[in-house]
């Protein structure tokens, strides 16, 4: 057997967070290129008031 210790797990933070911005960023995108402009501006408002809920929902 060996008894090498294990490192500390890489921290992806920053990277999910970048790749979830591009996603969304593109994802818009076509949504805009699709509907226009405001059902974009409607679907970021609902994500946003979606985040806020699960924001309160963990305090």
């Amino acid at each position: 057997m060996h008894n090498h210790r294990k490192g500390s797990a890489p921290n992806y933070t920053n990277a999910a967070l970048v790749m979830g911005l591009v996603n969304l960023l593109w994802i818009f995108g076509v949504i805009w290129a699709l509907y226009g402009l405001p059902v974009v501006i409607a679907a970021g408002w609902c994500l946003n008031r979606g985040i806020d809920w699960i924001a309160s929902r963990r305090r």
